[in-house]
């Protein structure tokens, strides 16, 4: 079961808000099954109102930190500024089966998900006090 802290849902929440109508996005960084922490990134994509693209400068330099000692890179997330918190055909389209974890903001909502071999999968979740 994956653990959140009260602050990631907060602050994953208020992201995709300041940035709509675009899609908010970045990364989450924690250990094992437990997020801790949000990094906001750039959506670099040439369409950042319908897609998104994490900044890879962002992804490379938080995966250099995780081996340096950081907190690792569970996953990323990213908002749909007019959709349901749920993989859209495009997201399935970009799965890549890696089994990370993703966060989709929609509607006032987050849902978890993992992108696994056979497609994105509901996660189950606890949240937890900061």
């Amino acid at each position: 079961m994956l653990e959140i802290s009260e602050d990631v849902i907060a602050e994953l929440l208020s992201q995709a808000a300041a940035s709509h109508p675009l899609e908010a996005c970045g990364l989450l960084l924690g250990a094992e099954e437990r997020v801790v922490e949000t990094r906001a990134c750039a959506n670099v994509h040439p369409d950042p109102a319908r897609h998104f693209e994490v900044d890879p400068h962002a992804l490379i330099d938080a995966h250099r930190a995780a081996r340096g000692g950081g907190p690792q890179v569970l996953g990323h997330y990213h908002s749909h500024p007019s959709g349901p918190p749920e993989p859209s055909a495009t997201d399935r389209k970009h799965a890549t089966g890696d089994g990370r974890v993703w966060a989709i903001i929609g509607q006032g909502n987050i849902g978890w998900w993992r992108d696994g071999l056979g497609g994105f999968e509901a996660l189950s979740y606890m949240v937890h006090d900061s």
